[in-house]
Parts: structure tokens; sequence; C-alpha cells
């Protein structure tokens, strides 16, 4: 690791952490030596975890039926893909080599494997070998659950051979604590629980080997959770996908800790606001430690013994912030698309998991119910509800959303005047403060640019974290946190919602401070609602400065500049005209450098040129205006839409 690295991560750290790090250090150094190899850890009778999740998988829908044995094809026939990317196929007679667990997809090349104490491995900064985020997620083993499932379902015994070999081939490949798989306690856990979701489907039909290695890897994967948590700065996601896993493990030891499940409730109250939002500024994030919660919460349920009522009510709380996302864009901050139960790719995660507690606990869904691997889990909803209307804010996680009509389209609206992210790094937000997107009859126009890569990203991944690259104001090109990592910033912008407005032409009026010290101004911006529009106002208080308000597109969505008006379309129709004041106005496609045109990221590992949208001037204390119109519909547009009404 480099030393400015180190020097970054310090900034973030009180006294209390860097004594836990130096601690931590000294233990690392002794397991080197010590608490190696499979013998250390033999396994204990294991126990059901999930005793009635079987019947539950034999009620399965005919649609969830083909669902499940269409992803076990998948794997049956050599396939695996996540982030984006395919990896090499493998012929059937040996579909887990044990040389799989290393391999990168995208570069063709390994990682170290068993002969490397997984803490020598420089997955942050060794960018020869690739993002380590693509070799971890097939070392998930969440190819297994599946395979149980259809091995259940349909008795295939190509799915219990397989499910055989695959832990077969990672105990012998991956002994305690050699090589990537041991390397991060969230992928230790997540491992974990995929065993137990497959032993909890289709355990009885295991060979007693089988059982044998998957209790040697669960007794290892305790031992380490237990010795290398995650805490203090750390203490994100990471901490409750550990906390999941050592209390799922406990269950399959007979054994659950009631001080792991006390720190699970605690962390729910802090990673979840109050409001139902995630502290991590970053829904998709959310709603993977919602997923891990929720597992938790269905074996407290089985074994008689559920979580206090103030865990369930933050969980519910979710949903119904999700319900007032859904169905337009969610997708802010971070997302590197982390599943817990899952077929392969789902573009409506959050949907789906909202879906999931919401027919946990019993309550009427707004989000209808999908086809997917949680529905025999979790439950159906037991009702459809009324989908929300008008102006939401959510005053700890700092968002506004309004769902409208303006000029007979459909707007969804989302406005961030939130907090840069969770704890000291907040590793996983972004700089878009006073930020907004749009959406028009369901379509996105005006978006957030997304993740792209970690790791391996470069500038590229402090560009899609930039301020220029959301649509909100910029000075200079500088963001208003001051990025110091891929997951750490030095300087982190602070910001309020000041004053909201109720009523027909509600208004919200937002400021941060990220400019204040390099710039000696304040950034205020007022987005309401007017008769034909969206109204913006930007002001920075102090001297007037050169700045850049940024509108980034939606891949597909087309400007067209004449004067100080653009018109934006897609393929068959115009959407929106945006006013702008004196100044100039240009727009940017792709690019081979960061910030040389608009680029989005849809998904993990993928990014697509897509015009930006930037109006440049001076701005000063009697700020500056900028109007959206929506664009009514051409009368056949209109038919079709009174034909088929959105759902």
């Amino acid at each position: 690791m480099t030393l400015g690295w180190y020097i970054n991560r310090l900034r973030s750290m009180g006294p209390r952490e860097v004594a836990h790090r130096l601690h931590e250090h000294g233990r690392k150094s002794v397991s080197r030596r010590r608490h190696e190899s499979w013998a250390r850890y033999p396994r204990l009778r294991l126990h059901p975890v999930l005793p009635g999740l079987r019947d539950r998988i034999l009620a399965a829908t005919p649609a969830e039926r083909r669902a499940i044995a269409a992803a076990a094809r998948e794997t049956l026939a050599g396939k695996f893909s996540a982030l984006g990317r395919a990896w090499p196929e493998r012929a059937v007679p040996d579909l887990f080599p044990d040389d799989l667990w290393r391999l990168d997809p995208v570069t063709g090349g390994s990682w170290p494997g068993a002969d490397t104490y997984c803490f020598d491995i420089d997955f942050r900064h060794d960018g020869q070998r690739g993002d380590i985020k693509y070799a971890w997620e097939i070392n998930r083993l969440q190819m297994l659950p599946p395979l149980a499932a259809c091995l259940l379902l349909e008795g295939d015994g190509r799915a219990l051979a397989a499910i055989e070999t695959a832990i077969a081939s990672w105990h012998r490949a991956n002994p305690p604590f050699g090589g990537i798989g041991w390397a991060s306690g969230i992928e230790v856990a997540l491992r974990a629980i995929s065993l137990i979701v497959t032993l909890a489907i289709a355990g009885d039909r295991l060979s007693d080997r089988t059982v044998d290695l998957t209790g040697e890897i669960l007794a290892a994967s305790a031992f380490w959770l237990e010795r290398f948590p995650s805490k203090f700065s750390s203490a994100n996601n990471h901490r409750i996908a550990e906390l999941a896993g050592q209390y799922l493990i406990g269950h399959a030891f007979g054994n659950p800790s009631a001080s792991v499940r006390a720190e699970i409730v605690a962390e729910t109250s802090k990673q979840f606001y109050q409001d139902g939002t995630g502290a991590e500024q970053s829904p998709t994030y959310a709603a993977f430690s919602a997923e891990l919660l929720l597992l938790c919460a269905l074996a407290a349920r089985e074994a008689h013994d559920p979580f206090p009522h103030a865990f369930d009510d933050r969980l519910l709380a979710f949903s119904d912030f999700i319900s007032w996302l859904y169905p337009t864009e969610v997708g802010f901050g971070d997302d590197d698309e982390g599943r817990v139960l899952t077929l392969g790719a789902e573009p409506d995660y959050c949907a789906s998991v909202a879906s999931a507690i919401q027919g946990f606990f019993n309550v009427a869904g707004i989000i209808p119910s999908p086809d997917d691997f949680r529905t025999p889990f979790f439950g159906t909803p037991p009702a459809a509800g009324v989908r929300p209307e008008g102006l939401k804010t959510f005053p700890q996680g700092g968002l506004s959303l309004w769902h409208g009509v303006i000029n007979e389209r459909r707007i969804d609206l989302r406005f961030d005047h939130g907090p840069l992210g969770y704890l000291s790094i907040a590793a996983h937000g972004h700089a878009d403060a006073l930020s907004l997107t749009l959406h028009i009859d369901g379509q996105p126009v005006l978006v957030d640019p997304g993740t792209w890569l970690y790791g391996s990203g470069g500038a590229w991944r402090s560009w899609f974290r930039s301020t220029p690259a959301h649509n909100t104001l910029n000075i200079g090109g500088e963001s208003q946190s001051i990025i110091s990592g891929a997951f750490n910033w030095s300087h982190k912008a602070q910001t309020n919602l000041g004053k909201r407005t109720d009523g027909p032409d509600w208004s919200l009026t937002a400021r941060h401070d990220g400019y204040l010290r390099r710039f000696g101004v304040l950034h205020e911006r007022q987005v309401a609602r007017e008769e034909d529009g969206i109204r913006i106002e930007d002001r920075l208080i102090g001297p007037a400065r050169d700045a850049e308000i940024v509108f980034q597109l939606a891949a597909g969505i087309t400007a067209t500049t004449e004067g100080q008006t653009t018109v934006l379309s897609n393929a068959t129709e115009a959407l929106l005209k945006i006013e702008f004041p004196e100044g100039g106005v240009s727009t940017s496609i792709g690019g081979e450098a960061p910030g040389k045109g608009g680029w989005v990221s849809p998904s993990f590992g993928s990014k697509l040129p897509a015009e930006r949208l930037s109006w440049c001037a001076p701005v000063g204390e009697a700020g500056v205006v900028i109007r959206l119109a929506p664009i009514s519909p051409a009368p056949h547009v209109k038919d079709v839409l009174a034909f088929c009404p959105p759902a």
C-alpha cells in the first residue's frame, strides 16, 4: 500500500481507532504463524438454521421455479457472470477447477493463491491484476443456493454433483488463511451465508464428506470474523455483513451469540436512520444491508426469538423510503451490486428487497412482488398499497422527492441535501450535495452518473464521485468534498435544508459549505415547483465566482441548444426545455480522459458516453435562475398514454 493511503487513512482515525489498528496488526502477525491449516478447525455438529425454508421453496410459484431452474442451468453449463462480466465458460466435467477462485475475468490473470498469506495481498493499490471485486464475486459461492433449490425441486443429480464439487474445490484451494478469499471479512461472511443457506435447502442430500468440509469452512470463518472485525471508521455495511455471518454461523453450530445479536440491533439503528434512509448515502448499499438483516430476522423468527420491534421499524421505514423512490432511479452514491440471495442480474434490487421486507412483516406492498429468489424466503406483501404522490422529505437522510404531473407529463424529481456519507471516511458517498435527478413519464432524463469501478478505477473512480460529474454547481472543476483515496475524503462538505414551503407551488432551499474554505462562498440552491415547470435558483453567498452548473443526461437523451434554451429529446420526442440565464451553454460527450465529456455508468464495470450539459458564468449573491419545463406530449403520444397508463 502507498504511504499516501496510510497518511489519509490515519487522518480519519481517532486515538481509539489507532490503538485498535495497532492491536489488529499484531494479531495479523500472530495469525500468520499460528492459525493456518484446516486441522485447526474441526467441524462441530451442524444444526438446522432455517428449518421452514424447504417447505417455502417447495411452495414456489411456477414463475419462481422457472427462474430458479434457469439460474441452475447457467451454472451447470459452466457459465458465471457478475458485475457486467462473463467468466470463461468451463466444460461440464470441470465446472469448478481450483484456479477458478483466483481468476480475474477482465484481465485473464490470477490473484495469489493458498501459498500467500491473505493480508500480504495488496488488492487496493496493485492495479496489475485488475479489480479484486471480480475475483471476490465468484468466491461468495452465491451460485450454490439456486443449485440447492433446483436439487430440492427437481431432484437433479447434476445439481448435487455441482454443489459437492464446488465446495470440495473451494476447500482444497483456499486453506486458512491463504489467498484472496480470506482477505476481507465481508467476503468471509457472504460465503458462509451461501453455505448455510445451501445446507438449509438441500443439506440432507449432501454427502457426509461435503457436510464435513462445509463445517470446517464455517468454523474457520467464525474464528476469522471474530478475530478481525471491521470497527470504527470501517464499521459500515461490512460490519453488518460480518455480524450476519457470525449470527448465522452461531445458529448453525447451535449457539447463537447474544452479544452478536445485540450488536446487530445496535448497528441497524446506526446505519438506518429513523426516516428509513441509509446512513451510507447509497440506497443499494442500504438494500444490501437490509437483506442481510432480514435473513438474520428470519433465522431469529424460526428460532422463536424474534428481534425487537425497534429493529423491525427500521427495516419497514427503509421499505417505505424505497417505495418513494420506486420505480424511478434509485442509484446514487456507490453501487457494487452486492447481493445476498440472488439468481443473477436484477435491475430492481432495491425494490425486490423492499418487497421482501413488506412480505416478511405482512404489510401492504407499494412495490409489486417480483418472481425472484427472495420471495420464497420472505413471502409476498398481502395487498397492494397506493403509490406515493406529492412532496416527501427524508430529513435525516437529506433527500426530498416529488412525484407529480406537469404539462401532462409524469415527473419524478429527487433533490439531494444530505450528508456526504457515513462515518469519518464516508466510503461510499459521492460529492453530490444539492444535485437533482429528473424522470419524465418513467424515463430517466437528468441522472446520477453512477459508480464505474473501485480499486482499478483510478482517475475514473474519482471522476464518478466528483461534483463536476453531478447535476449541481461546481467552482473551477473542484469537488465540494475533497477526495483522498478511492474510499476516503480529506474534507467533507456540510449540507443542510434551510427551508421547505409546502403546497402546490412548493419550494426547497438548502446550502452547503464545501467551497467556503477554498473560495470563501456558500452554495445555496432553491428548487421550486412552478405552474409549468421546475425553477432552480443557485446563489454563491460571498464574492461572485466563475461557476459551472451541470446537467448529466441519461444515455440516449440528446440536447439541442439555440441561444439560452436547450431542448432534451429521446429517440422519438422532445421531453424537456431548459431555459438558462446569460452565459455559455455547451454540451460534451465521452472523451478519453475524465472531465472531457459526459459519461454514465449504468452498472458496475460499465460506462457509456452520454451528453453532459454545462452552463458557465459568474454567480454571486443575486443568484441565477434555470427553468426546467416538461414539453407536453404530441397528440398521438397522449393517445398511447391514455390507452396504456403507467403501472
